[in-house]
């Protein structure tokens, strides 16, 4: 296909935030994860080191955190200074013994140098509760919880900025479920008291796409929230662990836009689109594998609803389906920076996280290596592109409904602070290589890093690596260079950049 890119035509400025990630108190994220003392490769704080220079060559831009479900049964006084008090996790049904808390959480941030994003209890917490957790991470010195916060050691105020209200509070599975009048009621105050006691903070509150509960959060909260945010697991697995093939995966990359669309419409009809951003704070192609929790019928014994979760930890699983994937909604979220802020990728580390960790080491899935990509080699700049149309491709949905999409998925940037340019070209055939015809004001050397694997099942695993970043010297740029990408491939293409 022919590919025109136009430098002058500026779609936007990307938010390096939509490459943000997130972590929570389910299964081995935090404890066995991050976080692990008394382990040889864990630092003086507890923290595993080669998780940590994992998280800073991503350049992790902000971090969610403590859920999640988790958050709706949290509360967080009982997890800072030195009296921690055990916490039977109503959410996932274990004990947590609170050693990692407020506190904790701040460290790893200052360590891999990301922005804290705190979500907040609204199931079973309430607006005081909420904004005393402000007054301890951000007041200098006033008030009980600061004061508390000194005395644990922090002279200095944490300083969060980025807090949201609540979790997934429509969902009949989260504790303390609300009614769509009842949430934009305890937003409203939530928020009322949050800025009252730090008036810089950003605020985001659980949403969805959908019209009725947008429009009872926004009239009652809107004046106050400078986010809203979204979640959406495409292969929504958590109870059967049913994957969905690499093809049944091309499918779900036909519709990325539908509740990004649904929310803009809304905050737009609300002239609110000025005003508030979406934050995409949780997402990921696979849903969590938790059978028997979060249903009717819960699980009696562990078998039944705890021992599955490791089964979240087989790597054969993480393969170029995940990879094509992940780089399709980045691309997605590129081409709507002007309304999406921040994205949430769930989990960093482990269940299906891009991080795994294992008593001696990590594993890089194929998910970390597009995050590397898009982090460490595409531009900031979103540029217009416009040509022939690309190729199409039939592929079957998992319901066996036959569905086409384009077999390229192509992003074409620039750099803010330099010249150049990358372009971000996905190829979603499992068997068949793809050339575009280039077209832009450019010169200078031409470069194609990318990650493929051998095939489309290729993973990696402790002692076994089947993608990685590779790179492809293509020589000096010429107007209408031909440029070929190879199948199931996620590739940037750097044009003139030094």
């Amino acid at each position: 296909m022919e590919l025109h890119v136009l430098k002058e035509r500026q779609l936007g400025k990307r938010d390096p935030m939509i490459y943000g990630h997130f972590i929570e108190h389910f299964h081995r994220q935090i404890y066995g994860g991050v976080y692990d003392p008394g382990n040889p490769l864990s630092d003086e704080d507890g923290f595993r080191t080669d998780v940590l220079e994992a998280m800073r060559k991503i350049k992790v831009p902000v971090l969610r955190w403590p859920g999640g479900c988790f958050v709706s049964s949290y509360h967080w006084k009982n997890a800072v200074g030195s009296n921690r008090k055990p916490m039977f996790d109503k959410a996932w049904r274990v004990e947590d013994p609170n050693t990692f808390g407020t506190d904790e959480y701040i460290k790893l941030c200052r360590k891999i140098g990301c922005q804290p994003y705190i979500c907040t209890n609204a199931g079973t917490g309430t607006a005081e509760e909420m904004s005393d957790w402000v007054e301890y991470c951000n007041l200098p010195c006033e008030g009980e919880f600061a004061k508390w916060r000194i005395e644990n050691g922090y002279e200095e105020p944490h300083g969060v900025r980025y807090w949201s209200i609540g979790n997934e509070n429509y969902g009949s599975w989260e504790i303390g479920a609300k009614t769509a009048g009842e949430w934009g009621h305890l937003v409203a105050e939530s928020a009322k008291m949050i800025k009252h006691v730090d008036p810089t903070t950003e605020l985001t509150a659980a949403a969805l796409a959908d019209i009725n509960w947008n429009i009872h959060l926004l009239e009652s909260s809107g004046q106050f929230l400078d986010w809203i945010s979204i979640h959406e697991y495409w292969d929504g697995i958590h109870n059967d662990n049913n994957y969905a093939d690499y093809e049944q995966v091309m499918a779900y990359t036909a519709n990325l836009n539908t509740s990004i669309e649904k929310v803009r419409g809304l905050l737009a009809a609300m002239q609110l689109d000025k005003k508030i951003k979406i934050a995409f704070d949780e997402w990921n192609l696979r849903g969590w594998y938790h059978p028997n929790v979060h249903t009717v019928r819960q699980g009696v014994t562990k078998e039944e609803y705890l021992y599955p979760r490791d089964e979240n930890d087989d790597n054969t699983k993480y393969t170029m389906a995940d990879a094509v994937f992940t780089a399709c909604f980045l691309n997605t979220c590129n081409r709507n920076c002007d309304i999406i802020g921040m994205a949430n990728f769930a989990p960093i580390v482990n269940t299906r996280g891009c991080i795994y960790t294992y008593p001696e080491g990590i594993v890089l899935r194929s998910t970390y290596h597009v995050f590397d990509l898009y982090v460490n080699y595409l531009g900031d700049l979103v540029l217009d592109s416009f040509g022939s149309e690309p190729p199409q491709m039939a592929v079957k949905s998992k319901s066996g409904e036959e569905v086409t999409v384009d077999q390229l998925d192509i992003l074409a940037t620039a750099f803010g602070d330099r010249e150049g340019y990358a372009l971000a070209v996905v190829n979603k055939s499992a068997d068949q290589a793809a050339k575009i015809t280039v077209d832009l004001r450019g010169s200078g050397r031409a470069v194609r890093y990318y990650i493929c694997g051998s095939s489309p099942e290729s993973y990696n695993d402790a002692g076994h690596t089947g993608v990685s970043v590779l790179s492809e010297e293509l020589g000096m740029f010429e107007e209408g260079m031909k440029i070929t990408v190879g199948p199931h491939s996620v590739n940037v293409i750097q044009i003139g950049v030094e």
